[in-house]
């Protein structure tokens, strides 16, 4: 059987990625690694496939866009972003869901970019913010944008897409505040997502800034699902008394709470308010409909997918790529579900 570029990564004791280097004469291979590869080639006889290589050459032509997230919305919005541009900039897309919590995530993504020769990779939440997830990325030499939560500059050769949950959850807050609340509970999803310690740090900000004890009984830990808002609906009205506003991690939370509030006989927005987060189709499908913040995931994946592509076009000519990176930040949407207090 015909010596494969497998086996040459195997004998070598590297990755199929740092085999096609050394082929390519790349020249960002250390000495020694790259004499355990040629010794491997020599050893197994591995004549390097031309036609490969003449692709390899070109420039590889598709990009793959890996999560972990059960909102559905989201990630159809996001492929479809994703693959508005990849059809316009001739990339194709390679989908790739996965399970972030899995001890070998890592070495999976490395191994999907070798099998199917990616160019480089769209990160979203959590996997976007796994150091360990983004150290073997960089240590196999993988190209990536990631899509963040956060308020800042983030120190990185790579480019990236924050989205700042914390000044739109401090909106969303303070909005409740000007409807005359001040006993507000808050819903938190899943703390592997940073996006769920930004939008509490927006909402303890706005509560600081209105001088409002923050209670820490008042913050319900659960999961970004409709589920998460049901039971939490049950635990809040329990309480005596009882929030008159609860702001919701995301849309389907606050769904799943709104619910709940009516299941127990309560009106909404007269007896307790209720804000979600996202302007998903969940926060139009109630009634009433859900003051929310409007994040635009489909304007945040064609920016990432846009900026990828730019990054790997700068990198094959080896010119110095522009600043690629941006900031979105999603806009309040008040509706019928935080009436003002009566």
């Amino acid at each position: 059987m015909a010596a494969t570029i497998k086996s040459v990564a195997e004998m070598a004791g590297v990755s199929i990625k740092t085999v096609s280097r050394v082929i390519n004469k790349e020249g960002t291979v250390k000495p020694d690694t790259l004499k355990r590869v040629e010794d491997a080639i020599a050893t197994l006889k591995y004549t390097p496939n031309k036609a490969a290589r003449h692709l390899a050459s070109k420039g590889a032509s598709v990009i793959g866009y890996v999560y972990d997230n059960p909102n559905a919305y989201y990630i159809i919005d996001m492929q479809k972003g994703i693959l508005d541009v990849c059809r316009k900039n001739h990339y194709e897309l390679l989908i790739h869901p996965c399970d972030a919590s899995s001890k070998d995530i890592a070495k999976e993504l490395v191994e999907m970019v070798e099998t199917a020769q990616l160019a480089g990779l769209i990160l979203s939440p959590p996997l976007s913010e796994m150091p360990a997830v983004l150290s073997t990325l960089d240590e196999n030499n993988i190209s990536y944008v990631r899509i963040l939560s956060g308020d800042g500059q983030i120190t990185s050769a790579l480019p990236y897409v924050l989205v700042n949950d914390f000044k739109a959850a401090f909106d969303i807050t303070r909005h409740l505040i000007e409807q005359g609340h001040r006993d507000i509970a808050f819903i938190a999803g899943e703390e592997i997502h940073n996006s769920t310690t930004e939008r509490l740090n927006g909402y303890k900000a706005a509560l600081s800034e209105a001088h409002i004890h923050i209670d820490e009984s008042r913050i319900i830990k659960g999961t970004y699902s409709f589920e998460t808002g049901v039971k939490s609906a049950e635990t809040i009205l329990a309480m005596s008394p009882h929030p008159t506003a609860v702001f919701a991690c995301n849309d389907e939370i606050a769904a799943g709470t709104l619910f709940g509030a009516r299941m127990k006989g309560l009106d909404v927005p007269q007896d307790i308010a209720i804000a979600g987060f996202e302007n998903s189709p969940f926060s139009r499908q109630t009634f009433p409909p859900l003051t929310t913040a409007s994040q635009p995931t489909n304007q945040i994946a064609q920016h990432a997918a846009a900026a990828l592509i730019q990054y790997l076009r700068a990198k094959r000519t080896k010119t110095a790529p522009e600043n690629l990176s941006h900031t979105f930040v999603p806009e309040l949407v008040i509706r019928a579900s935080t009436e003002h207090l009566q």
